[in-house]
């Protein structure tokens, strides 16, 4: 049923013009099957719960990898980038504080994340449809890959600011041993080891290089839950480190495959059956919070038309999916948000995703268009 359920995930992304990345369709599926209207999936059964988080941490770690490190274009318009992300999180102060004001909820911090939050894994298989231009891009890469690095770092320790200082311990313990795997598999790369590794993992069919990364990330997130950080760091900090030294094809082949095929999809149903959308329509404000959401990180982002970046890369600077993800899973897991402004979580994201189908589908047509 769970593998049935992901296909509307691709279903729905098939017209091309629709520019809808895959995840909506399974987020979907979810809320169709989950408490919300069939109540088929249970996402408080103990297995599907454990899937749930090894696909969490594939999903994660398949969105640091794609994260271009390794691309000069990053590295050339590295300062203009992080200048624009930086003020970007700085801007979206005012508008997160006023809500979180607003509607009670006391997560300022968490609005100011996502706000500023940018995600690489949607935004960047979509610039080829964009048209922005190069010098557009040069800037706009390293922008997304900042706030989407930062952003996932500082979403652990603003989900629960009673044990944040808990979270930065185990936070910097994460990164650092994310950082000593760089170093390491940069030693192996350099010296020759993974080449000899991958020819005999290929000719006997031992899937080496696949089984030595998933007890990496699963070490990693481990020990991740040992010191009470998400794993979602643990997946993506891996996957920066990965990136870093350079993903060899075939492993980027195996997990995909691992990924997408199967634990992903059933991550994003399980994320999907969490959120009881029922909740929204029993409590409007929630739904209003949401709308707001989306809309103020697309205000944020599209305020960088001030520093010289054209307004469309603003829009598609904003389009988020998997810091709100994040946050609606860690959010649900531990009690620390409820039912309905998770699912508002979400639906700011979607009104981002929106925009972003919008600009492609507006850029995509002006490209058309006879001169």
């Amino acid at each position: 049923m769970v593998s049935l359920a992901a296909v509307l995930g691709p279903l729905l992304a098939l017209p091309r013009r629709w520019h809808l990345p895959v995840v909506l369709g399974e987020l979907l599926a979810g809320v169709l099957l989950g408490p919300t209207l069939a109540g088929y999936l249970d996402p408080h059964d103990r297995t599907f719960t454990f899937l749930a988080d090894i696909g969490f941490a594939l999903v994660m770690f398949v969105a640091g990898a794609h994260v271009p490190v390794r691309d000069r274009r990053l590295r050339s318009g590295l300062g203009a980038g992080a200048l624009r992300a930086a003020a970007v999180a700085g801007l979206a102060l005012l508008p997160a504080w006023a809500l979180a004001r607003a509607f009670h909820t006391g997560h300022t911090a968490l609005y100011t994340v996502l706000f500023a939050s940018s995600s690489a894994a949607v935004i960047l298989p979509a610039l080829d449809s964009l048209r922005l231009g190069d010098a557009a891009v040069l800037q706009l890469l390293p922008q997304v890959a900042v706030a989407d690095t930062a952003c996932s770092i500082a979403l652990p320790l603003v989900i629960d600011p009673a044990h944040a200082g808990r979270a930065a311990l185990g936070a910097l313990a994460v990164v650092g041993c994310a950082f000593a795997a760089f170093l390491i598999l940069r030693q192996v790369e350099q010296r020759g080891w993974r080449r000899r590794v991958h020819r005999l993992s290929q000719a006997r069919g031992f899937a080496l290089e696949l089984r030595f990364s998933l007890a990496l990330l699963f070490a990693l997130a481990a020990l991740a839950v040992a010191t009470h950080v998400s794993i979602m760091l643990a997946g993506f900090t891996l996957g920066l480190a990965v990136a870093g030294v350079g993903e060899p094809r075939r492993l980027a082949k195996q997990l995909f495959a691992l990924t997408e095929g199967f634990l992903g999809p059933l991550f994003f149903l399980w994320l999907g059956a969490s959120l009881n959308l029922r909740q929204l329509g029993r409590h409007p404000a929630d739904l209003l919070l949401g709308a707001l959401l989306g809309l103020a990180a697309l205000a944020v982002h599209a305020a960088m038309r001030l520093t010289g970046q054209p307004l469309r890369a603003g829009v598609v600077a904003a389009a988020q999916m998997g810091i709100p993800v994040s946050a609606a899973a860690l959010g649900t897991q531990s009690h620390l948000l409820d039912d309905a402004e998770a699912a508002a979580l979400m639906l700011g994201a979607v009104i981002t995703l929106g925009a972003l189908a919008l600009t492609a589908a507006v850029g995509g047509r002006s490209d058309e268009a006879p001169h």
